[in-house]
């Protein structure tokens, strides 16, 4: 059994320089294999099929987020509030944890295969295991992680429009992806932040880091996360795994034993063994979907075997995006035209014809706002305080239908 003192260990993060593990609890769970899990799921999905150096991984996004929140907590007890050292290890381990229920290629499994639980959901999971593993040391961590820890702010630290999670995945993807604009000044954010009624707000001299941060997020939106080629590509492979999961209910297709048993399984969390259904999806991770695409390129059925073959070499459906919906009669000619093209019947055609719709505010009105500080002790909201009308507009939703198919169709 390693001593205390080898378990603080430093890594080299690019983003921030030497980051540390503070103390031998923060170690033990690093070293689980559900956490280390995390370093086989990519941050942002098939976006390494437009920027190709986008292969950073969640394991990396959870560690900056814990030194992210470390930081911020330090930065606040400098400013006088009172943070027990109770409360820095529980703050810091739930955002460590924040992602740990997220399965491979994002949000791909809870659209296809693993239906009726969220990622929170399973975050919040696999916390009351670790909790149960280390004698309920994480009780105080599940409380601040569920919004139950009566000082709010801890909470709105992990979760809200401007938490350590998105400074650190906007500062992260942004380096990775290579687009610029959507970098953010995270040492100036967390220096500006300040308690107001057990709530975070920003001091007035950081509204403008707070404008840029919406903007970024905005900018790393609709020019990395929804980009047009990679929502193609995330929706031909909840295709496959849909195809997949169909064809398992009659037969065995090649697949991991994690991956067969979450293609065989209806609603598995539902089942009377929760442990083991966890245990199963905490095998999961992105080379268990890969290695089975790869395979089933070659296997008997001709629409899982075409999906696999245009996701595994970068063949992938040309998309239309609009305002409005798109009309239902030129939805069905192109479904016509695609069962015409390869032969298939209608049912068939279905899985090569992705529909869908991506919407998106910057700053969402409706939720919690990013309050500014002003030296009079006044609040107010970001989206009046600011002199820019741009962040006024960026509070109004952005929604955009989209269909996509095989480009062959308009050749």
């Amino acid at each position: 059994m390693a001593s205390v003192s080898n378990k603080k260990k430093i890594f080299n993060d690019p983003i921030y320089g030497f980051v540390s593990i503070p103390d031998e609890l923060h170690f033990d769970i690093i070293e689980h294999p559900y956490f280390q899990r995390l370093r086989r799921i990519k941050q942002v999905s098939m976006t390494n099929l437009v920027y190709p150096g986008a292969n950073h991984t969640r394991f990396a996004h959870s560690l900056g987020a814990m030194h992210l929140m470390r930081r911020a907590i330090q930065l606040l007890r400098g400013k006088g509030y009172e943070i027990t050292d109770e409360e820095l290890e529980a703050a810091s381990i739930a955002i460590l944890l924040h992602d740990s229920g997220h399965g491979p290629f994002s949000h791909t499994l809870e659209n296809s295969i693993v239906h009726g639980i969220s990622h929170e959901e399973l975050s919040l999971k696999v916390m009351q295991q670790f909790n149960t593993i280390h004698e309920n040391r994480l009780d105080m961590a599940i409380e601040i992680f569920t919004e139950k820890y009566y000082k709010g702010f801890l909470t709105k630290l992990i979760s809200s429009q401007l938490d350590v999670d998105r400074i650190d995945y906007l500062k992260r993807d942004s380096f990775f992806t290579g687009v610029a604009e959507g970098s953010v000044n995270a040492e100036r954010l967390l220096e500006m932040m300040e308690v107001v009624d057990n709530d975070l707000a920003i001091e007035a001299k950081g509204i403008y880091s707070v404008e840029s941060f919406i903007v970024a997020r905005r900018i790393m939106y609709w020019q990395v996360y929804m980009h047009k080629a990679v929502l193609s590509a995330e929706y031909m492979l909840r295709n496959i795994l849909k195809r997949a999961k169909m064809l398992s209910q009659d037969r065995d297709l090649f697949a991991t034993p994690a991956l067969s048993f979450f293609l065989k399984s209806q609603n598995p969390f539902e089942s009377d063994d929760p442990d083991f259904v966890l245990d199963k999806f905490c095998q999961l991770d992105d080379y268990d979907v890969m290695t089975a695409v790869k395979a089933w390129c070659d296997d008997g059925d001709r629409v899982l075997s075409e999906l696999c073959r245009r996701l595994t070499d970068r063949h992938l459906f040309k998309i239309e995006m609009r305002e409005g919906e798109f009309e239902p009669e030129y939805i069905e000619e192109i479904r016509n035209k695609i069962a015409r093209l390869y032969g298939w019947s209608l049912e068939e055609a279905d899985f090569m014809l992705l529909q869908g719709v991506s919407s998106n505010h910057a700053y969402h009105p409706k939720k919690p706002a990013i309050n500014i500080l002003y030296k009079d002790g006044t609040l107010k909201d970001i989206s009046e305080a600011s002199d820019q009308l741009n962040i006024s507009v960026l509070s109004q939703p952005v929604v955009k239908h989209f269909i996509c198919y095989p480009k062959e169709l308009v050749q």
